[in-house]
């Protein structure tokens, strides 16, 4: 078997379309809707993440402002930042770009969101209404797995109500910004949703809850952490990783997953690769929020 791929950078295409016309309809109707991204510290992933979002705003007419912070600021001045972008009209999404430094303790500054301009649904408030099945926002990552696979599901013709209803879902990290939304859109699902992390792997019981998976998403941060041992026959994978690897010929830094590639691809029927998989989709994903705020924040939502 060779694993299907899943073409992230085509799915991010046709979803542009739609993000475009609804920044367009905006803009007829006199708002300019605009992403305020905060990032503390040069993180590999999320200096390349704000790049792509960079891009991507100016590409669909999403006003950007980022704002730089070094990796030794104090939380204090984290949080003026934040209530600043709250207090700023011309901001209506903001995204804290993680991991924060160790010092800082992220559960407060994601308190200090104005729940209506958190895209991500980091806020408490938010949170609890994603868990409840009644979400604001779904946040951008989930949102692109679950667009991958819908999409994944249409193309090959298969019914997705029955699909999840019969699907075992196994979730490998476990963050508030990635792991737990997704279990928690699983369980919206009607699936049986497994949850495991790193741990499950040093204790040596990672394979045994993943191979019960028909799909399996990987969102753990651990650069070639799945491979072909730990995938059931068939499953769909859905691998989340953003991890730098250096070439030891060219000294190059490359962008991989947390799949080993090869071995999963031998075993899956679909994979998204690393890069140009969940990536592509989930930048695109967190501008349609950004436009849902601004739709709601000028009070034109039905």
């Amino acid at each position: 078997m060779t694993a299907d791929k899943i073409d992230g950078r085509a799915s991010a295409k046709a979803l542009k379309e739609i993000v475009a016309a609804d920044v367009a309809a905006l803009e007829n109707a006199g708002v300019h809707c605009g992403l305020a991204t905060v990032m503390v510290g040069s993180d590999y992933g999320s200096v390349e993440y704000e790049r792509r979002l960079r891009r991507v705003s100016g590409q669909l007419g999403v006003g950007y402002r980022h704002i730089f912070l070094a990796a030794n600021a104090a939380q204090d001045m984290v949080i003026r930042v934040v209530l600043s972008l709250n207090a700023d009209p011309s901001v209506d999404g903001i995204l804290v770009l993680r991991p924060l430094p160790e010092h800082i303790d992220e559960g407060e500054v994601f308190q200090a969101l104005d729940p209506v301009k958190d895209i991500e649904s980091v806020h408490p408030f938010n949170a609890g209404l994603l868990a409840l099945g009644t979400p604001r926002f779904v946040p951008s990552t989930p949102a692109a797995v679950f667009h991958l696979l819908d999409g994944y599901l249409d193309s090959v013709g298969e019914d997705r109500d029955a699909f999840y209803r019969g699907t075992t879902i196994a979730v490998v990290g476990r963050s508030n910004n990635v792991g737990k939304p997704v279990a928690s859109l699983g369980h919206n699902r009607q699936a049986v949703v497994l949850s495991c992390d790193e741990w499950a792997s040093r204790t040596g019981r990672l394979a045994e809850l993943t191979r019960r998976a028909d799909v399996l998403v990987v969102a753990a941060g651990v650069a070639g952490l799945i491979t072909g041992e730990h995938v059931k026959d068939g499953a769909i994978v859905l691998d989340v990783g953003i991890n730098p690897w250096t070439d030891p010929q060219s000294g190059e830094v490359h962008m991989v997953g947390d799949v080993e590639p090869a071995s999963v691809s031998a075993k899956a029927r679909a994979l998204t690769p690393v890069p140009g998989g969940v990536g592509p989709v989930t930048d695109v994903w967190l501008m349609r929020n950004t436009a849902a705020a601004a739709t709601m924040a000028a009070g034109l939502g039905s």
